[in-house]
């Protein structure tokens, strides 16, 4: 460890972002500097951990209804904070097999995990839902855990597979009713909410802003932003 001095480059990312119209660059090169940064907009929501709060980052707050287990990054600095004494050996045995792996070759790795022992609550719906520690998780990345709908986003869905985890749908394609058994991947499209309590039949679309009010209103959640810039 060095003891060295880092330019707060986060300071001005909305600066850098902004300005790159104004530059008479390729536009490949701009959009490379644009997913450098990384801004996007999305919500930020209360799950409980062994009474604790961990706030979730997530795009898609319409699909809160369809969670059905988490995974936190395996470079988490509280991750053996959640791993039970039951499951310690097995995490460990994990963590030591992906310390090896670059993580230019964890991206093309085969989606893995273990689960840590710990359930989240998710507070719209009551569900516990099994924590899992994994390999395609960031730490950097919103608060280096991340919510999981295995109906609705691709790489949940292969996870959920993998591991025998529930799939439940919450949104619907346009005149088309989906069933999770025979589902063979997850729908990513839009449309209408189901199961979904008082939101259900909302096109999902809107529902993304309502269900962000309601959380901000009873303390669950609020706005957020994220850069992938560190």
């Amino acid at each position: 460890h060095l003891e060295q001095w880092f330019i707060k480059i986060t300071k001005y990312a909305d600066e850098l972002l902004e300005d790159l119209d104004k530059l008479e660059w390729p536009e490949k090169i701009k959009a490379m500097q644009k997913n450098w940064i990384g801004k996007s907009y999305g919500t930020e929501i209360y799950f409980e951990i062994n009474g604790k709060k961990w706030p979730i980052f997530t795009t898609r707050p319409d699909t809160i209804y369809g969670v059905t287990f988490m995974v936190i990054s395996a470079q988490h600095p509280d991750l053996m904070d959640i791993v039970t004494e039951e499951q310690r050996k097995e995490v460990e045995i994990f963590l030591k097999k992906i310390k090896s792996v670059s993580k230019k070759e964890m991206e093309s790795l085969e989606k893995e995990g273990v689960f840590t022992g710990s359930y989240a609550i998710n507070h719209l719906t009551g569900d516990k839902v099994p924590v899992f520690v994994g390999n395609f998780v960031i730490a950097e990345y919103g608060s280096g855990m991340v919510m999981c709908v295995p109906a609705h986003d691709q790489r949940d869905f292969e996870f959920a597979k993998k591991y025998n985890l529930p799939i439940k749908i919450v949104i619907n394609p346009p005149g088309y009713e989906l069933n999770a058994e025979k589902m063979i991947r997850a729908y990513t499209g839009d449309g209408n909410l189901v199961n979904s309590d008082k939101f259900t039949g909302m096109f999902n679309r809107d529902a993304m802003e309502e269900i962000t009010k309601y959380l901000e209103e009873r303390g669950l959640g609020k706005r957020a932003v994220q850069y992938k810039l560190r």
